[in-house]
């Protein structure tokens, strides 16, 4: 029998393909449902991963693409999309090539997958695993609360230490330790950046659409560039593009630069705000720029560049609009550190992939251990990247558990 430790996406994956391989399989899940994490991804929509292909997957891989090669070539975005349209949930294709169910409700994957468990005769067992037991090199058993499961096999799937009310609570990282296993420090990854500025309260709940974003370290070295949206908060900054630049800044320390008109080059921006004045002689400076700006940054941008809002667009000087100019095009934030790793979206860091085989996701150092998903030491970027991950590994280690299982003699 096989267990598989951790019933989000790549533990229920997992299970899945183990039990379509002929194997007998047990998933064990703390909470009293499968897929709570997985039912929040994508604001409960479930962008369950990214149309594009192997060069796409492994660019957007931030740590050990390369160790994810044979999983992406094993169970490609295409086969996670035949997956599930196979299992009666259309999808469908948006904006920057991110899938969701056509439904927009991330419970029809969870749905879809627990149907699978259901008709595939997969056991789930919801109690939390304590211990992994091993015997002569080998898995032999996995210890709950209250009962031994013995088995022959063993996936962990137990997820990182983002949203740990979803039951990511370190659990895998323990177990594999305590079997000799490498724990690199996790971190968040795609997490909400904080900054003093007070700025960044005046304007929560402000939501910038078509901008660049571009992250400076402590250096002064552009480590990230991307336009997209994101999101003022009390704190700081957040959205997509927050969320990115954070996986390039280790301690979340450095600058946001924002190009609030990225369409336009300096020049091109000047000529439009002369135009724009050349209508209003006469009107408050802060009213006409209404027509470039949200309400509630025109106060803060005048502010800035030492002007007025009721200053008469007459009266504004050259330095004046070339200080604006700059201003829009160089918006910055500083960045004074990442938000806890329990606001992350994935996990940086776990178990080492120097110890897991990539072709099998099995253990180097203990026989019928695999893994699958957060735990292991890769993260994506977001769009339905880390979805993937959990999809490829999930598939790679389910399939290569019930391989070694069958051999052994369940």
């Amino acid at each position: 029998m096989i267990v598989v430790i951790g019933g989000g996406a790549a533990g229920m994956f997992a299970a899945i393909w183990a039990a379509r391989s002929g194997a007998q399989v047990c998933l064990v899940e703390p909470n009293p449902y499968l897929g709570k994490k997985l039912n929040i991804t994508g604001k409960g929509r479930c962008n369950l991963t990214n149309a594009t292909d192997m060069e796409g997957l492994l660019q957007n891989t931030l740590r050990n693409p390369r160790f994810l090669y044979s999983a992406f070539a094993g169970f490609s975005v295409q086969d996670t999309m035949d997956f599930f349209e196979n299992l009666g949930v259309p999808l469908k294709t948006e904006r920057g090539n991110r899938v969701f169910p056509e439904s927009d409700r991330a419970r029809d994957i969870t749905d879809a997958l627990e149907r699978e468990l259901h008709a595939l005769g997969v056991s789930v067992v919801h109690s939390r695993a304590e211990k992994i037991m091993v015997e002569n090199g080998c898995v032999c058993g996995v210890k709950l609360a209250d009962r031994i499961l013995v088995c022959n096999g063993v996936i962990v799937a137990t997820g990182g230490l983002s949203y740990p009310t979803t039951g990511s609570t370190g659990d895998g990282y323990r177990m594999a330790e305590e079997l000799g296993h490498t724990i690199v420090e996790p971190s968040g990854s795609l997490v909400p950046l904080s900054s003093h500025l007070t700025l960044c309260q005046a304007l929560q709940g402000l939501s910038l659409k078509n901008v660049t974003l571009t992250a400076l370290d402590e250096n002064g070295k552009t480590v990230f560039s991307e336009i997209g949206e994101m999101l003022f908060t009390h704190f700081g900054v957040s959205g997509p593009l927050v969320l990115s630049a954070s996986a390039h800044l280790p301690n979340g320390k450095g600058s946001l630069v924002i190009d609030l008109k990225p369409g336009l080059t300096r020049e091109q921006l000047d000529a439009r705000i002369l135009r724009d004045f050349s209508a209003a002689q006469n009107r408050d400076f802060g009213n006409v720029l209404s027509g470039l700006l949200p309400r509630t940054m025109i106060g803060p941008i005048l502010t800035r560049i030492g002007a007025a809002s009721t200053c008469k667009v007459h009266s504004v000087t050259r330095a004046m609009r070339e200080k604006l100019v700059e201003e829009l095009k160089t918006f910055t934030i500083p960045a004074l550190g990442k938000r806890p790793i329990t606001e992350a979206i994935v996990t940086s860091g776990g178990v080492s992939v120097r110890e897991v085989s990539p072709k099998t996701m099995g253990s180097k150092l203990v026989s019928g251990l695999f893994f699958a998903g957060e735990v292991l030491d890769v993260d994506g970027y977001t769009g339905g990247f880390n979805l993937q991950i959990a999809w490829s590994t999930g598939y790679l280690a389910g399939v290569s558990a019930a391989e070694y299982a069958l051999y052994k003699g369940e």
